[in-house]
């Protein structure tokens, strides 16, 4: 692609940055038929109090966190200034888009050409041919940028991805992809699509240049021009380090060598950014030469190729972490626990203690035991389903339920599992069992996205997990199901040199 990358689905990661935070507590709240409900419904009130309080004093810190914490898409940087752009067409099914920021280079280079074209005799004193060539090249060279990215999208559709979108934009041309090749050989197939339709463009145009010239010299020199370009194209899009499509193809031949993606992508990575410091040095120093528009493009074309390599540096690590980090530190003792025989009523002051004091955990599971052994859980139902003259007569036995009905996952499973496995709840929580099978603790959306960012060395204010696990949302929205997806899409989960969970 042009100046570009075939984007990799994943989208959104968090870009991390020095944080403030406090320690929460976990809680598992137990009722006993000789305790004093009052004593722990007062504590539950002081403690909600507490948290409302602390969601004030933290509210600098959390936006302090905020302002330090930039969204981006895991190897995907040209997101931020693509948008969503303008839908001209479909070519084959495939979405084109145009996006405003198109629009700014077009006029560049139409200026740039119509300046080259106004030396020649053909156009000498005729100012209107000299920028109607100019425009036309300008255009025509987008069309060679937009034939590139089909070649890319082409193959990728060959390959069983589906392309989502090809858009032209401020670097050139990028295709959109919902998710990688699965394979080395189909990645790299993808990857050099791309060049090699600019190459036998380009070869194909200068062959012709003898022709058009015979017709005009005006096309003559387009001709060569566009030939000249694509060869451009393709050779500086075959530089290996990523975003270009030569970090692609690199990337996937250490994959296909060492059989492990991860380690294409740091080779590949390193590379990029290696290529792209050594682009703003040598842009800077043409802009001190009088280079000026030369110059600056290639310090832009650096500024983005680093972009994209720490985007996708941060996107190792998370992925990192996802397949590194074990459920177990994640989790936490979010449940209720009461006795088997104990009265309905009991469940129903819980229940009402925590709607009076306004606790986040309203909702929490709770488990029942029988002489120290768990042997089962019970829901609120019974408390709907009969009159309240009879909550005093009839047990937390008489309703229990088999804690096998709950959404559960083991201490040692990896993050990523968890994630998948959160997906398919209702309530958005997972029952955490221990080595014996026996609960150990609860997980919810909000402890595994403080997890993740634990992994990554953030550490948030206790107010930004408090709202968060209001919702039962990832904190800041982190979208872990969909990278979890992609890894899985991609092959990544089965790649065998990636760390073991820690136990």
């Amino acid at each position: 692609m042009l100046l570009g990358q075939a984007l990799e689905d994943c989208p959104a990661l968090i870009r991390l940055h020095e944080t403030r935070s406090v320690r929460h507590s976990d809680h598992a709240d137990r009722i006993h038929p000789h305790c004093s409900d009052l004593t722990g419904l007062v504590a539950v009130g002081q403690a909600a109090d507490l948290e409302r309080q602390a969601l004030i004093d933290h509210r600098g810190a959390a936006l302090d966190v905020l302002s330090r914490i930039e969204p981006t898409l895991p190897a995907s940087p040209p997101e931020k200034l693509l948008g969503d752009g303008w839908q001209l067409m479909r070519i084959g099914g495939i979405p084109l888009k145009v996006h405003p920021s198109w629009f700014i280079v077009l006029v560049l280079f139409t200026m740039a050409f119509q300046q080259q074209v106004s030396k020649l005799p053909a156009a000498a004193g005729a100012d209107w041919i000299s920028w109607s060539m100019g425009l036309l090249t300008a255009l025509l060279l987008f069309v060679s940028v937009l034939l590139h990215e089909l070649g890319h999208s082409l193959v990728a559709l060959r390959e069983g991805v589906k392309v989502s979108s090809i858009t032209l934009f401020l670097m050139g041309g990028v295709a959109r992809v919902e998710r990688e090749c699965s394979t080395a050989m189909g990645s790299l197939r993808v990857a050099a699509a791309g060049p090699a339709v600019s190459l036998i463009l380009g070869a194909l145009l200068l062959f012709s240049v003898h022709a058009a010239e015979h017709v005009s010299p005006l096309l003559g020199n387009l001709v060569a021009q566009l030939g000249a370009l694509n060869l451009v194209l393709a050779l500086f899009n075959l530089l290996p380090g990523l975003p270009l499509d030569g970090g692609l193809i690199l990337k996937s031949i250490v994959w296909q060598w060492t059989g492990s993606q991860r380690r294409g992508i740091q080779v590949a990575t390193a590379s990029g950014r290696f290529l792209s410091l050594l682009a703003v040095m040598i842009g800077f120093w043409i802009v001190l030469r009088g280079g000026g528009f030369a110059g600056l493009w290639l310090v832009l074309l650096g500024w983005f190729g680093m972009s994209a390599s720490r985007s996708q540096t941060q996107t190792l690590a998370l992925q990192q972490v996802l397949k590194r980090e074990t459920v177990g530190p994640a989790t936490s003792r979010r449940f209720r626990v009461v006795e088997a025989d104990q009265s309905l009523r009991t469940l129903s002051k819980l229940r009402l203690g925590a709607v009076d004091s306004g606790d986040p955990c309203l909702q929490d599971w709770v488990l029942v035991c029988r002489g120290g052994r768990w042997i089962g859980f019970i829901t609120d139902q019974p408390l709907k389903d009969l009159p309240v003259q009879q909550w005093d007569r009839q047990t937390i036995a008489d309703h229990l339920q088999p804690l096998e009905l709950l959404p559960s996952i083991k201490q040692t499973a990896p993050l990523w599992e968890a994630v998948l496995a959160l997906e398919d709840t209702e309530q958005g929580r997972l029952l955490v069992l221990g080595p014996a099978g026996l609960p150990d603790g609860t997980l919810d959306r909000c402890d595994l996205g403080e997890a993740v960012l634990k992994g990554l060395s953030v550490k948030l204010p206790e107010a930004m997990l408090t709202a968060a696990r209001r919702s039962n949302t990832y904190p800041f929205g982190m979208p872990l199901a969909q990278v979890v997806q992609s890894m899985q899409a991609s092959g990544l989960l089965d790649d065998q040199s990636a760390e073991t969970p820690s136990r």
